[in-house]
């Protein structure tokens, strides 16, 4: 039998957060799932209750592997590898937290040649941006990935920028193979090695943008190792009781807000005037937060 505990929203990672040290104590398996998981997809039912924070809670248990996927695909290599790791032949002392929403949205066919390692590892490039013009690497996780490839689109069509786009599936595993890698280059000064972030995003052009459905600390544990012009999105602050879309606009993670981040990176490195930023700001009416599709809410459409 399988252990498996879902619950609601933060609330297990702050309210049973002490049970879960006593479980890595005991050595438990299992997985973790983190219901209606994120700032925004939780609304209008007390700020206290939304969910920006409880990957950087996981991120203090050694014993914790946490996921923030965005796709079914995505969830089943993510169990199957799980189950090995913590069932199969050497198997390890881990257990699992996956963060899942309770947005409904379109679940697309696992991608063809998909880039199963670096699924499992952290991060793959989910959309290839056509070669050649202005460059931009979007990196998201969870439902964030849709905003993003929303985005992508933004920015070809209005502002000629090609984005590519990556799922990063763990923040908290890019940061861990990080600190290895760390560890390791501190001991072994004849025998460097390149933390896996850093081998993912080699020759990848332009800025990197990284957002989530949680809070910037999130997407910024991995920043030491990012060689790139690196900006983070984020859900910092309580937030508001409103639609998923009025919230995505507030805490500025939403698509328009993505595609910005990006022209201001674009800016930062001399390769746009900052008037196309203003003009962005402008076109997009970005300081309002009813002037966007409110999205799905309470299940619908």
């Amino acid at each position: 039998m399988i252990p498996i505990y879902i619950f609601y929203s933060m609330f297990g990672f702050q309210r049973t957060g002490d049970a879960f040290w006593a479980a890595s104590d005991q050595m438990v398996r299992g997985f973790v799932l983190g219901a209606t998981a994120g700032r925004t997809t939780l609304n209008g039912e007390g700020l206290q209750h939304e969910d920006g924070h409880s990957h950087l809670l996981a991120s203090t248990n050694p014993a914790v592997v946490a996921y923030d996927p965005a796709f079914a695909f995505e969830i089943g290599h993510i169990v199957k590898d799980g189950l090995r790791r913590m069932y199969g032949e050497n198997s390890e002392n881990i257990y699992y937290y996956l963060t899942i929403y309770n947005e409904p949205y379109a679940q697309p066919a696992e991608p063809e040649n998909l880039d199963v390692e670096g699924l499992l590892k952290g991060i793959y490039k989910y959309s290839q941006a056509p070669e050649g013009g202005l460059q931009a690497q979007i990196l998201a996780s969870g439902v964030g990935l849709l905003w993003a490839l929303k985005a992508q689109e933004l920015l070809s069509q209005d502002w000629g920028v090609n984005a590519s786009i990556w799922s990063v599936t763990s923040w908290n595993e890019l940061r861990r193979d990080g600190l290895d890698t760390n560890r390791h280059n501190l001991l072994n000064p004849h025998d460097q090695k390149r933390a896996y972030i850093n081998q993912k995003l080699e020759g990848a052009p332009g800025p990197v943008v990284a957002v989530s459905d949680f809070m910037r600390a999130v997407q910024d544990q991995i920043s030491p190792w990012i060689e790139h012009t690196f900006l983070s999105l984020g859900t910092d602050g309580f937030g508001l009781s409103d639609t998923r879309g009025a919230l995505r606009r507030h805490f500025k993670v939403d698509a328009h807000s993505i595609a910005i981040g990006v022209l201001t990176q674009l800016v930062k490195l001399g390769q746009m005037d900052a008037s196309v930023v203003a003009e962005a700001i402008e076109k997009y009416q970005i300081h309002d937060i009813s002037a966007v599709d409110p999205g799905n809410t309470e299940g619908s459409g």
